[in-house]
């Protein structure tokens, strides 16, 4: 399936879930609220994880490349791994604040 197809689905159920709560009562628009939150959090984490792992193996793959090379680099090639990962960390956060607040 095409990427712009499952991003399209994706928009269109949050559309749907919205046009639901905005015409039902407010028990169902409280409880469709609270299912949104909770795919926002999804989405948040996994698109953060799946960009962290992305990263990660294209500097990962660079730093093994040029330590092979050079063997002094392995001090200056890791902190780039390490703010890759933080990308999965941010992605995390949000979605926790999402799910609390």
């Amino acid at each position: 399936m095409n990427a712009k197809k499952i991003i399209l689905a994706v928009l269109l159920c949050f559309a749907g879930a919205a046009v639901f709560a905005a015409t039902g009562d407010e028990a169902t628009a409280a409880a469709a609220g609270s299912s949104l939150k909770y795919f926002a959090a999804a989405f948040a984490v996994g698109f953060g994880c799946i960009g962290g792992g992305m990263a990660v193996g294209k500097i990962g793959s660079a730093a093994m490349g040029a330590m092979a090379e050079n063997a002094e680099l392995s001090g200056k090639a890791l902190p780039f791994v390490g703010l890759a990962e933080g990308i999965c960390l941010w992605g995390f956060l949000v979605g926790l604040l999402i799910i609390i607040m």
